[in-house]
C-alpha cells in the first residue's frame, strides 16, 4: 500500500481513533494516524494519513476547519452538547420584536423565553475574530497527565484557562423561530470547540444553548464532497483503496516549494544541507521554527527542508 492520505467521513459513534486502528487492520499497515479529533457523535472529514505520510501529521496543525453545526436555544448540559446530563431547560422562541429578554428568570416559563433574531444573528456575529475560549471540561485536554473527561466523570474539581482561538466566519444558515433550533456555519482555528461556541452564545443571549450535531466540512484542502465512506472503503480491494490515496505533497499547501538539481539530491536523501544548487519556485506560507518548503528534484517528492542563511537544511527526509 503506498503512502498517502486518505479523506475519511466519520461516522457518527466513532473516535476517531476507531476509524486508525479499523484502517490499520484492514491495510495490515501499523504506521496510521489522523490529523484532527472529532468527537465520537461528530461525523464529517478526517483525514487519515498512512505509512510515511504520518510524519508530516504536524504540518496539518495549522489548517483551518469548517463545521456545519446545530445548535439548540434554552437548553443547557454538563458536556455543552444534546448529549450531556441537563442542567437547566426553558422553552425559547426566535421573535421578530423585542420581548421579555432582560427580565424573564431562568425557569420554565408557561410563555417561551424571547429572543429577537437581531439579537441572535449579532451574537454570532459579534463571536468572530480572535476569541477567548474556555475548552469544555468534557474534552480530550491533558491535565496534569490525565484526560479532562476522565476527571469531570469522576467529580473532580479542576481549572481549564482559557484560550485564543480564531473564528473566521461564523454565519447562521437556518432559524426554526417556534423551538429555538439554529444551523449554522463555522470556520475557525485549530482547538477550537464548537460545543463551546453554542454555550457561549447561549449565555450571551441570557437562555443557555446546546449543541445538537456537528459535521466537518473541510479540513485544510480536505473535503466533505470529497470523503469516503469507511464502511464501503473497507470493502475496496487494495487496488481500489490506492487509488483514493491522495499523495502527500499535493496537501500541503501552504509550504514552499523548492527545486534541487540533480547533483545534490544525493546529499538532501543523505540529510546533507545544501548552500547552492537549488532553486526557489514558491514562498513558504506555512512556519514552524522557520517556513517550511517542500524538496522536489526532477519532479519527485523529497521531503521538506527549512532554511538557515542561504543553507537549505533537510526537515523531514521522504525518498529514503
Amino acid at each position: 500500500m503506498k503512502d498517502g492520505i486518505l479523506n475519511i467521513n466519520k461516522p457518527s459513534g466513532w473516535t476517531s481513533q476507531d476509524v486508525c486502528a479499523k484502517l490499520r487492520h484492514r491495510l495490515h499497515i501499523k504506521k496510521i494516524g489522523h490529523t484532527g479529533t472529532l468527537d465520537p457523535m461528530a461525523t464529517g472529514v478526517l483525514p487519515v494519513c498512512i505509512g510515511k505520510a504520518t510524519r508530516i501529521i504536524e504540518y496539518y496543525d495549522g489548517d483551518c476547519k469548517t463545521y456545519h453545526a446545530g445548535m439548540l436555544l434554552g437548553t443547557e448540559t454538563d458536556t455543552l452538547d444534546i448529549w450531556g446530563e441537563v442542567l437547566n431547560k426553558i422553552p425559547v422562541s426566535v421573535v421578530q420584536e423585542s420581548g421579555h429578554f432582560d427580565d424573564m428568570p431562568r425557569s420554565v416559563q408557561d410563555d417561551p423565553y424571547c429572543v429577537t433574531e437581531a439579537e441572535l444573528r449579532k451574537a454570532f456575529s459579534d463571536y468572530t475574530g480572535t476569541v477567548s475560549q474556555i475548552p469544555p471540561k468534557y474534552s480530550a485536554l491533558k491535565i496534569n497527565g490525565r484526560r479532562a473527561y476522565d476527571l469531570a466523570r469522576e467529580g473532580e474539581e479542576f481549572e481549564i484557562r482559557p484560550r485564543e482561538i480564531r473564528i473566521l466566519r461564523n454565519e447562521i444558515t437556518m432559524i426554526d423561530a417556534e423551538s429555538g433550533r439554529i444551523e449554522f456555519d463555522v470556520t475557525c482555528s485549530k482547538g477550537t470547540y464548537i460545543r463551546t461556541i453554542c454555550d457561549d452564545i447561549g449565555r450571551t443571549l441570557g437562555c443557555g444553548g446546546v449543541m445538537t450535531s456537528l459535521v466537518r466540512t473541510k479540513s485544510g484542502c480536505f473535503d466533505i464532497s470529497d470523503a469516503l465512506d469507511l464502511v464501503e472503503l473497507l470493502e475496496m480491494s487494495d487496488a481500489e483503496i490506492e487509488k483514493h490515496i491522495i499523495p502527500m505533497d499535493v496537501t500541503l499547501t501552504e509550504l514552499g516549494v523548492v527545486e534541487l538539481n540533480n547533483n545534490r539530491l544525493s546529499a538532501f536523501i543523505n540529510g546533507n544541507s545544501s548552500g547552492a544548487g537549488y532553486n526557489v519556485v514558491r514562498e513558504s506560507h506555512f512556519t514552524l521554527n522557520a517556513p517550511i518548503y517542500k524538496v522536489y528534484c526532477s519532479g519527485e517528492f523529497l521531503g521538506t527542508a527549512y532554511f538557515k542563511g542561504r543553507e537549505l537544511i533537510p526537515a523531514k527526509v521522504i525518498a529514503r
